[in-house]
């Protein structure tokens, strides 16, 4: 008799996002808190909250931002299927609900403004990376999944800048997806890493679905299988016989570059993945120069990280390019990055104020600023930024206003910039940080300053708050 088939106790997918079922990607207390709202009769108020980071990951000094077209495509696909609300409705919590709350449910979509600061944009501590405008209830379900998109991407993003200035012009390839925190998570650090420089990955999906060339090489348990590493070149070079890479270290590394030049099929480059790298490539460098190939390249990985690189680079190592994993992947020196979503303006107030007033939070060490805010990002003589102010968003003040809008009534200003675009972006932007913010083994204060208006804004809200006994 035929064993019986065994079960999963859930289906395979049934953790992999499903645009169609991204309305519980969220925080119990999002929704929690829309249920009140919707009772206390606020649901549909319009509110605006900011998207920011209070301080710098260790040994930064400045944040790339990312994760920005995620972020919309979720805002523009976010909905409660049958079965969520079916779900919400048998949570005890939700017991006293009211019934037309989740009645609501069945159509709910996100109908609010967003203004952003584009990625590959160069940002500091404080400065609204989102502003998104909507029904508070709105606003307040989709917190949770703009925070985790946006705070990851940014880190990976500010990571791979940090690789790629380290390799001063030599290609850094993203190799981090079998590191990552989940497939989701290598598909996202991809692209981020793109953004910050790379110039390939290692993750076919994510070439092939966002436009990143595809680059990798071959692992040990080739060489391994085959045993001959000779013959096991030729058999690689038999089906890639285009400038091949070839791996060397898996015995010997210095009789690896001799084999490898040994074969049938030049090599366009041979990799290192392991020892004394400074050392190696040197030997390797003179193996293949000697062998008469000087135009074979050499790529290095294994553990690598920005530190690393600065060290081979600047130590003369002949190294052409690298392949950065674990580290860039994982961000292994800073994982995560403090990013606050915090309301700053509601329509009218509890003391009948019509209009927009502003928010503020007065916690010790958590301050915030009331009212929608821009960011302008100032040059000085030399062309490179020399201070940020953020100031209301109806302010004209010097520099460059940093937030655009990019979504109205829940859909699309405009077509996204490809993800070249954002690189190129980047890429411009590091050209115009000051030599101190660029080292690597630094943390750089740059001036962020807030503008008149916006401080005598926050004290007039502060005196308000104070006088209807909310400091309380």
């Amino acid at each position: 008799m035929d064993p019986q088939p065994q079960k999963l106790n859930a289906t395979p997918d049934g953790l992999l996002l499903d645009a169609s079922r991204l309305g519980l990607v969220t925080d119990l207390y999002e929704l929690t808190m829309a249920a009140a709202y919707w009772s206390a009769g606020l649901a549909d108020r319009s509110a605006t909250f900011e998207l920011f980071f209070r301080s710098l990951p260790a040994s930064r000094s400045f944040m790339v931002a990312a994760g920005l077209e995620q972020a919309l495509y979720y805002l523009m696909n976010v909905r409660f299927a049958d079965d969520d609300i079916r779900y919400l409705r048998g949570l005890a919590i939700f017991a006293h609900a009211p019934a037309a709350w989740f009645e609501s449910l069945c159509e709910w979509r996100f109908t609010g403004d967003v203004w952003a600061i584009p990625e590959g944009t160069i940002v500091f501590p404080n400065e609204p990376l989102l502003r998104v405008t909507a029904p508070l209830a709105e606003a307040q379900i989709v917190e949770t999944y703009l925070l985790t998109t946006l705070a990851y991407q940014s880190s990976v993003a500010t990571k791979a800048a940090r690789v790629c200035t380290a390799a001063r012009g030599r290609g850094v390839v993203d190799f981090g997806t079998r590191r990552g925190h989940g497939p989701q998570a290598g598909m996202w650090a991809a692209r981020a890493a793109f953004i910050g420089g790379c110039v390939g990955t290692s993750n076919v999906a994510a070439a092939e679905r966002l436009g990143i060339p595809p680059l990798g090489t071959l692992a040990h348990s080739f060489i391994m299988a085959i045993e001959d590493e000779r013959e096991a070149f030729e058999s690689f070079a038999a089906v890639f016989p285009d400038r091949p890479t070839f791996l060397i270290d898996t015995f010997d590394t210095l009789e690896g570059a001799r084999n490898a030049l040994r074969t049938l099929h030049r090599p366009g480059q041979v990799r290192l993945d392991s020892g004394d790298l400074a050392a190696l490539s040197r030997e390797v460098r003179r193996v293949l120069d000697e062998g008469g190939a000087p135009d074979v390249k050499i790529f290095a990985s294994g553990d690598l990280n920005e530190y690393k690189i600065d060290a081979l680079v600047a130590g003369g190592a002949p190294i052409d390019a690298f392949g950065v994993g674990t580290e860039l992947t994982t961000v292994a020196d800073a994982p995560s990055l403090g990013c606050v979503y915090k309301l700053v303006e509601v329509a009218g107030g509890s003391g009948g104020e019509a209009g927009e007033t502003g928010r503020i939070k007065l916690s010790a060490g958590k301050r915030t600023y009331p009212g929608r805010k821009q960011v302008f990002q100032h040059l000085g003589p030399d062309g490179r930024f020399d201070r940020d102010i953020i100031g209301l968003a109806d302010e004209q003040l010097p520099g460059e206003r940093l937030l655009e809008q990019v979504m109205r009534d829940g859909q699309l200003v405009g077509p996204t910039p490809g993800l070249g675009s954002l690189q190129e972006r980047c890429r411009t932007q590091l050209g115009r940080v000051s030599t101190e913010l660029l080292a690597i083994d630094g943390h750089t204060t740059y001036p962020v300053e807030m503008s008149d208006a916006l401080e005598a804004e926050f004290q007039r809200v502060a005196r308000a708050k104070e006088r209807h006994g909310g400091t309380k």
